[in-house]
């Protein structure tokens, strides 16, 4: 009997979480129905959280992709996260040990649109730093 590595199968639905458990279960040389079963548990389990697509930002009109790196005081640390949280241009939002405390992933459509929200999280109260990373190229 062939066993399905969890692993396996999650490196597979991160690369296209669309495709059908009939290819699915050609590749790792199982039955659709072992692999229907294994993913039904592994949502079961927390591992699989959701399903997602994979957008290029340029093709939609935002000209710049941005990681921001944010530091704040302690005390200001919930306020300010549920500030970023309900932020449009903010897509994702990591807390983070190491060189800053949040990580953020933002969208802008212009450097203009950039600038202001900078100009606007250095300003709030409680923020520490803030240090954009403009991404140039996705490479993986």
């Amino acid at each position: 009997m062939v066993r399905i590595s969890d692993e396996d199968l999650v490196k597979i639905l991160l690369e296209n979480a669309r495709k059908p458990y009939i290819e699915i279960a050609r590749i790792l040389g199982v039955t659709e129905a072992a692999v229907r079963k294994r993913v039904k548990k592994l949502e079961e389990k927390g591992v699989i959280r959701r399903y997602t697509v994979d957008v290029n930002p340029k093709k939609l009109g935002y000209a710049v992709q941005v990681f921001l790196g944010l530091d704040v005081t302690p005390e200001h640390y919930v306020r300010i996260m549920n500030q970023l949280k309900g932020k449009r241009e903010v897509l994702e939002l990591y807390s983070t040990s190491g060189d800053h405390m949040f990580i953020a992933e933002c969208w802008f459509r212009s450097d203009e649109e950039f600038a202001r929200f900078i100009e606007e999280i250095e300003k709030t109260e409680g923020v520490t730093r803030v240090c954009p990373a403009i991404v140039l190229e996705r490479l993986k």
